[in-house]
């Protein structure tokens, strides 16, 4: 576990889902190691320190990999609802989410955590609040209605 204490912005959120920013290249083994299955990537793909070979990395140590590429500046409901599918689909597998702040991650968690996991607003809220205020974009799609997000 301390290992993953120096990837940025590290939340062990539940004890199925750990949240990040960016890991560097080397940092993947541990999160392997930590018993990840699974890293769900919310980063675009053409931020500076994004990793190129992440997909290879990832997968060369067993865990399944898998990207969303949410821009910052413009997230959508149809993001938020393809990130619930792919966490529904990966069922009680461990899975490390990152993105290049924890910010995305924990928008996108936090619904994930309300919506399909019946957590209250202050359980599904990450500690990345306590640092991070998010813009009216980022509100907006916390204020999504549930029924909105639920998918049939």
């Amino acid at each position: 576990m301390q290992a993953l204490q120096q990837i940025f912005n590290f939340v062990p959120l539940t004890a199925r889902v750990g949240t990040a920013g960016q890991p560097l290249a080397g940092q993947f083994k541990a999160i392997a190691a930590a018993g990840y299955e699974a890293v769900l990537n919310l980063a675009m793909p053409d931020h500076a320190e994004a990793i190129d070979d992440e997909a290879a990395i990832v997968t060369s140590l067993g865990m399944t990999y898998l990207h969303i590429p949410v821009p910052f500046d413009a997230p959508r409901m149809a993001h938020q609802r393809q990130f619930i599918r792919l966490m529904q689909a990966l069922g009680d597998q461990r899975v490390f989410v990152h993105c290049i702040m924890n910010y995305r991650v924990s928008v996108f968690m936090y619904q994930y955590l309300r919506v399909c996991e019946g957590y209250d607003d202050a359980s599904a809220r990450s500690p990345i609040f306590e640092t991070w205020q998010p813009d009216a974009r980022w509100q907006e799609l916390m204020a999504v209605d549930a029924r909105a997000l639920v998918l049939d």
